[in-house]
């Protein structure tokens, strides 16, 4: 599969506008970063939840499904990539390690490749890829956007409101 490629970027992007539901997941911080992208998704006007939450409707054929993993070995990010991949729905893998297990079970590869390993002290663990993963899902959002003919205004409407 291919590294991180603009042909990847629009071919999720595409995934992300032509799909009904969008499901998300990810471990730990791979998931705070993956519900991080899920609100501006819904900011967007998109039907997305993420896979483990009480309310998470079954996954679909033709459903779209983002699992983020750093090292790709994440036992229930195989599996859940395998499990949704055998109802027929399209999964996009985020990760560090582009020959994982994880990796494999992807019909989309985004690959972050994890090249400051030597600099752990000043960001222990998988800091590095999770913020990376952060900033390349945010920088989506602004083509996303532009597709869906969105505006901040529009989004701020479905901003969530803190009584």
């Amino acid at each position: 599969m291919d590294k991180c490629e603009i042909s990847n970027r629009t071919e999720f992007i595409d995934r992300i506008l032509d799909s009904k539901k969008i499901f998300i997941y990810g471990v730990g911080r791979s998931g705070l970063v993956g519900k991080a992208f899920a609100i501006r998704l819904v900011q967007l006007g998109l039907k997305v939840f993420f896979i483990g939450e009480t309310i998470t409707p079954i996954v679909e054929p033709d459903d779209f499904v983002i699992v983020i993993s750093k090292t790709g070995q994440t036992m229930s990010a195989i599996q859940t990539a395998n499990i949704v991949g055998r109802v027929g729905a399209n999964v996009a893998v985020i990760t560090a390690k582009d020959t994982s297990k994880l990796a494999h079970a992807s019909s989309i590869l985004i690959t972050l490749k994890d090249t400051n390993n030597s600099k752990t002290e000043l960001a222990p663990l998988g800091t590095l890829f999770e913020d990376t993963a952060l900033i390349f899902l945010d920088s989506l959002i602004p083509e996303i956007m532009k597709r869906l003919g969105e505006t901040e205004k529009n989004m701020r409407a479905r901003h969530a409101i803190w009584v």
